[in-house]
């Protein structure tokens, strides 16, 4: 038939992709099969799903099924099915999302692993690009097409070295066809037109799709009389639909009945992953809400989990029906990384996007769900957690400021470093039950890393006292503390904020000692510092800069700046250690009238230091260098 034919050309990036993709990404060529078989499963999926309300799409045509056929004389592998099919519009925009939005983030996390020398399968899966993965064995690639309620069809067709044809053509009927021109394979290469290649491949990838996975076979057998019995010698060839898989919903199964290889399986094909899951939990809920579970805890976090339009993993079922991918309504987002399936006889199979967020049953299993979930993550070992908390314990935190109904779960969850945990990290639990008798608080302190953190100033009396401080260097860590507010019955202590009385009689009368030395340099940094007090906190340093109870830390305000948000007054306080040598020089140097000048300048180099200590940047660096150098200078000459 005549109809619109137009040649496109990849956007720029692409060819170099579609390179990284067959020569670097798969060791193992035979995914391939599978991303095609997932993408028909899915037009099936999505045209079921329309046909609750538009019966019409489907017609007389309701046995779905997606068909291998290949051809060895050819050289062509087609993978067919009878779902939705595309439009001339949604070939363009659906075929290989590469070209879209998402190429850019794709390439980089591509060239990122190449570089590492760690190439990750399901990077393909991450970015939603398994339709290119064909090209790993076909040097073309045709896909004839026709959207349900379509009067044509539409063909697309593509080598893959940097530009496509669209157009119009004829198909009799919906649904899709990817017919893949095989390269000649390389020794030691399977024949992907070969019946017992495709038979494994289909096992083991693709076994639990929901559709029978059906390709013809040739099958010699005896020719049989009028009386049905076979003739002696005399055979024949049989043409027969073999079904490959065994569409077998596996979270409907009891567990005794289901092998690890199985699970691992199906979360390879859930998750469009590589690697095996890190957990998993298989649950079948009976009582007010009843419903069917398969959750999976990944390996490694997903390249989207930080993006604003990332997917959550859970798809939704109905008596095995599907409903919809990526039902971000069923857990909360600070469980987003999970994967797996969730089956409810109760829901309604018309639900929509718009009524799940309303629906009385999805807040019943949501609620149920993340209750298990986080009581699994708790019971995982301690070698297994440790793997999560490093991929996804960030996420997790999330939890504490949004979702207070599970606040405690989550915060038995959590593991940081300490000033006394060496090389690994400690839960909330742990910390209180190491606390001092005398210690009323539990005291941490934020930062950029924990390594820089355990040696900050303000730590200084709180580990002559043998106590130990947590060292919280995630920026979410911020808000966890004020969340949670208290764990344990013990109160959470910024060490850089607030005044920390820790028994020191003797220093009671400090200010009063030194007040000379304080009106000096509350004098000399009136435009620089909130105030100047004699510190507490400090055994060795000169002077550290510390805030109120309610003042903002020295994180959150370098986390603003880098945002370029504004806020008040961001002065702090200037704390000094009165037994320092350095404060003491300052101190006999005004005492006996020094120069006014000279005594400023030493009063911002005091300043500068203490900014140093806990990583700030200062406000004049080459001034502070060529302070310290003439400092250097006259002590070392005196």
């Amino acid at each position: 038939m005549a109809g619109k034919k137009s040649t496109r050309k990849f956007k720029t990036e692409v060819s170099e992709l579609l390179d990284l993709i067959i020569h670097s990404l798969y060791s193992n060529k035979e995914i391939f099969l599978r991303e095609l078989i997932s993408n028909s499963s899915d037009a099936i999926d999505k045209l079921k799903f329309k046909a609750q309300t538009n019966p019409e799409l489907t017609g007389d045509d309701n046995e779905f099924k997606i068909e291998i056929i290949p051809d060895a004389t050819a050289g062509t592998l087609e993978v067919r099915d009878n779902g939705i099919g595309m439009t001339f519009d949604e070939v363009v925009e659906n075929i290989g999302t590469i070209a879209r939005s998402g190429s850019s983030e794709f390439y980089d996390a591509i060239k990122q692993a190449k570089e590492s020398g760690v190439l990750a399968p399901e990077l393909i899966g991450q970015f939603g690009v398994g339709f290119y993965s064909a090209f790993m064995v076909a040097d073309k690639i045709t896909v004839v097409t026709r959207a349900a309620g379509s009067e044509s069809g539409v063909k697309w067709e593509s080598d893959g070295t940097g530009s496509y044809t669209v157009e119009e053509t004829e198909r009799e009927e919906r649904g899709t066809s990817v017919i893949l021109h095989l390269r000649a394979p390389e020794e030691d290469e399977p024949t992907y037109t070969n019946e017992w290649t495709l038979r494994e491949t289909v096992k083991r990838h693709s076994d639990f799709v929901s559709y029978p996975v059906v390709m013809e076979v040739e099958r010699q057998e005896p020719v049989l009389d009028d009386e049905g019995k076979p003739k002696e010698g005399q055979t024949e060839t049989v043409v027969k639909a073999d079904v490959l898989n065994s569409m077998k919903a596996i979270w409907a199964r009891h567990k005794s009945e289901v092998e690890e290889e199985e699970y691992n399986d199906f979360y390879k094909h859930v998750a469009h992953d590589w690697t095996n899951p890190l957990s998993r939990l298989h649950l079948k809920l009976e009582g007010g809400t009843e419903f069917d579970a398969l959750i999976y805890i990944p390996t490694t976090r997903p390249m989207d989990l930080f993006m604003p339009d990332r997917k959550h993993g859970i798809q939704l079922y109905s008596r095995r029906v599907f409903i919809m991918n990526d039902c971000k309504e069923l857990v909360p987002d600070y469980l987003r990384f999970l994967k797996g399936v969730v089956d409810s006889a109760d829901l309604n199979l018309n639900v929509s996007r718009e009524i799940l967020q309303e629906d009385r049953i999805v807040r019943a299993i949501r609620k149920s769900l993340t209750r298990k979930v986080l009581d699994h993550l708790a019971g995982l070992s301690e070698e297994d957690y440790a793997t999560f908390y490093k991929e996804f314990g960030i996420v997790l935190k999330e939890g504490i400021h949004t979702d207070p109904e599970q606040r405690e779960r989550i915060s038995k969850l959590l593991r940081y470093p300490t000033t006394k945990s060496g090389d690994g990290n400690i839960s909330l639990d742990q910390y209180v039950a190491n606390m001092k008798e005398d210690q009323e608080h539990i005291y941490f302190i934020t930062g950029d890393n924990a390594q820089s953190l355990a040696d900050n100033p303000h730590l200084e009396k709180l580990k002559s006292l043998d106590y130990e401080i947590i060292l919280m260097s995630e920026p979410i860590d911020e808000f966890v503390t004020d969340a949670m507010g208290e764990f344990g019955g013990k109160k959470f202590k910024s060490a850089e904020k607030g005044d920390l009385t820790l028994g020191d009689e003797d220093k009671e009368d400090a200010e009063k000692e030194n007040s000379e030395l304080v009106e000096f340099f509350k004098e000399s940094l009136k435009d620089n510092v909130k105030d100047v007090r004699i510190s507490k906190r400090l055994t060795d340093s000169a002077a550290c800069l510390s805030g109120s109870d309610g003042d903002m830390s020295a994180m959150m305000m370098k986390m603003l700046k880098a945002s370029g948000q504004g806020f008040g007054d961001d002065k702090r306080v200037l704390e000094i250690n009165p037994d320092h040598p350095f404060v003491q020089a300052i101190d006999k140097l005004r005492a006996e009238g020094g120069d006014n000048a000279e005594l400023g300048r030493y009063a911002k180099v005091l300043l500068d230091l203490a900014c140093i200590g806990e990583g700030a940047k200062l406000e004049n660096p080459a001034t502070f260098a060529k302070s310290m150098a003439e400092l250097a200078a006259k002590a070392i000459g005196s």
